[in-house]
């Protein structure tokens, strides 16, 4: 263990690891350091551990508590959306653009923020998600442009969600719900939305204690993980 401002975190060493989340710090700080390899990054969403880290620092990891989840068959659309989605307007589909998802999503943040914790290390470790079927992406196409979308990881019947973006109106949102309803189809039992957003509270998102959230994840990341693209082609 080492002390940083003031809490005490985890030291990772090079052996694939994690504490146990309960010993995470009041703000969901776990532990440091480590790497992105595709075996860890599986090891910590399998006990509801993240990365998150600004570009140029150290790794973090985090388990939040309380836990942003949405469980799928709670979606709810709202009602202008439900209007909105009636017109077609964007093609949805998925696992088409990982790429370019992943690196949009990045430019948004930085843009907006001015900096962005998925930095070329984060986006070259996603995409080996991707290339194994583990890390999953959801398209929003105006005139065979991508105007938005989201990534996230499925592991047994958990999708993780990791980040979103948009450059036209509601264009994450309509992916989004074709997730969810995509999620349904699949039998997923769960969707990890890690913090709070009222964006996602919107949804039918809720709050649950980290213990609960454990109790949860113990018993989805058990079911057979699909590995196979979801989906290349235009969702209806």
């Amino acid at each position: 263990m080492m002390t940083t401002c003031g809490m005490t975190v985890f030291q990772l060493s090079k052996k694939n690891m994690f504490p146990s989340p309960e010993y995470a710090e009041g703000n969901g700080l776990l532990a440091i350091g480590g790497d992105l390899s595709m075996e860890r990054l599986i090891s910590a969403y399998s006990r509801g551990i993240f990365p998150w880290y600004s570009e140029g620092d150290p790794i973090l990891w985090w388990s939040p508590d309380p836990r942003l989840i949405l469980f799928p068959e709670e979606l709810r659309v709202p009602r202008s959306l439900r209007k909105f989605m009636k017109k077609d307007i964007y093609e949805v589909t998925m696992d088409r653009a990982f790429g370019e998802v992943i690196r949009s999503c990045a430019a948004i943040h930085r843009e907006k923020d001015g900096e962005t914790w998925i930095g070329g290390d984060m986006i070259d470790a996603y995409m080996r998600l991707h290339e194994y079927g583990y890390a999953h992406s959801v398209e929003s196409w105006l005139d065979g442009k991508l105007v938005g979308g989201l990534y996230g990881v499925a592991l047994g019947g958990v999708f993780f969600g990791e980040s979103m973006f948009s450059t036209e109106s509601n264009a994450s949102k309509v992916a989004f719900v074709k997730l969810v309803e995509r999620l349904v189809d699949l039998d997923f039992e769960m969707i990890d939305c890690q913090v709070m957003t009222e964006y996602l509270m919107s949804f039918g998102a809720r709050e649950v204690s980290r213990s609960s959230f454990s109790r949860l994840l113990d018993a989805s990341v058990t079911k057979t993980t699909m590995r196979d693209k979801w989906m290349d082609s235009s969702v209806q």
